[in-house]
């Protein structure tokens, strides 16, 4: 791809977009959205996170035009686009649609396809080739998709949305159907590429990796509901309840008792995240410790201090591994999860030695 403010710039859009106590539903069951909220700042990038089924392609329907409110208010800036009394139609909307396919003409050539539903004007200026070479396709204008791979298959798709210049542009799913080493490659160039334009986006997906590790802001849906809007780093670090946390990472859950601002724990006493969620006067509960705050050395290690347990399992992944480790107690139940580097990685039965570093969270 060409760097940044080259070619066809977007013009950053001035105007946040904004989703108040949205309902929605269908004749034939309960309501899909349940008073959603969500705020799309100007020029960033915004990733709704979900499993199927959570009512992420009816939210995107919705922003779009393509269903109808039936209460709260859709809107970009000032301008309301629809309240149930107001309604602004989808081709007035200034939204662009990235489908998680592509959806590409395939009896077009690339080029025929980016400038698909220009005017016969803008055909004549120089927009396409600048799109064209936005996206670093120049070379491939003439082929047809079927001669295309995945990864510039998607690129085709955005070159076509962004040459009408939206002020939104939705993604729905766009990686999904790309092979696992395209994948990171093919979403790390149209990221640079929405930065560089100043595009405002909305990115519905359902991989956790792919939501915090290009997003600005990541939204949750969950059972038609956003449970919480932050920062990647915001969510992972302070998730507002126990499924969140497990669902945004390997997590481990301990029951703790809170004294002041800390947390005593079987991994001993560790320091509760200022930002945590806390009910006044609460004093028992269970708190989020992230795999990587487990410091993990083998028994015979003499400056070793901490809780006895023993290796269960090791999924090695070459630059780190995840050790199961299950602590020494009557029981013998309690397993926790430590990610520890690639070099670090331990075998099954290995004798150890846990400790935790805070700070931690609450989440129930």
């Amino acid at each position: 791809m060409s760097s940044a403010g080259e070619g066809a710039a977007l013009a950053p859009s001035d105007s946040d977009l904004w989703v108040l106590d949205l309902w929605k539903g269908y004749a034939s069951g309960q309501p899909v959205l349940r008073g959603v909220n969500l705020n799309v700042p100007a020029g960033s990038l915004v990733a709704v996170l979900g499993l199927s089924g959570c009512g992420k392609t009816t939210l995107l329907r919705v922003i779009a035009g393509f269903e109808r409110v039936q209460r709260g208010r859709i809107a970009l800036g000032t301008q309301t686009l629809d309240d149930g009394r107001v309604y602004v139609p989808p081709e007035r909307r200034g939204i662009g649609y990235v489908p998680q396919e592509g959806a590409l003409f395939p009896n077009l050539s690339v080029r025929a396809n980016i400038a698909f539903g220009l005017s016969r004007a803008q055909r004549r200026t120089s927009v396409v080739d600048e799109l064209l070479e936005l996206v670093g396709l120049v070379p491939l204008a003439r082929r047809y998709p079927h001669q295309l791979s995945g990864g510039e298959q998607q690129r085709v798709a955005l070159a076509r949305a962004l040459a009408r210049r939206p002020e939104v542009l939705h993604l729905d799913e766009p990686f999904s159907s790309l092979d696992a080493s395209l994948r990171a490659t093919v979403r790390e160039e149209v990221s640079a590429l929405l930065r560089s334009q100043g595009a405002t986006t909305v990115l519905v997906t359902h991989d956790q990796e792919e939501a915090l590790s290009l997003a600005d802001s990541v939204a949750v849906l969950r059972d038609g509901v956003i449970v919480q809007q932050g920062t990647p780093a915001e969510l992972y670090s302070t998730p507002v309840d126990a499924p969140l946390a497990s669902f945004l990472g390997a997590a481990n859950l301990i029951e703790a008792r809170f004294d002041g601002g800390w947390a005593h724990t079987v991994l001993g006493q560790l320091q509760l995240n200022p930002d945590s969620t806390r009910a006044p006067g609460l004093t028992h509960g269970v708190v989020i410790v992230r795999p990587e705050q487990l410091e993990v050395r083998p028994r015979e290690d003499s400056v070793a201090n901490g809780l006895a347990g023993e290796v269960e399992q090791c999924r090695y992944y070459g630059h780190d591994a995840l050790l199961h480790i299950r602590l020494d107690a009557p029981d013998g139940k309690q397993v926790l999860l430590a990610r520890v580097g690639g070099k670090q990685a331990l075998p099954a039965d290995t004798p150890v030695i846990l400790a935790a570093h805070g700070p931690v969270t609450i989440v129930e």
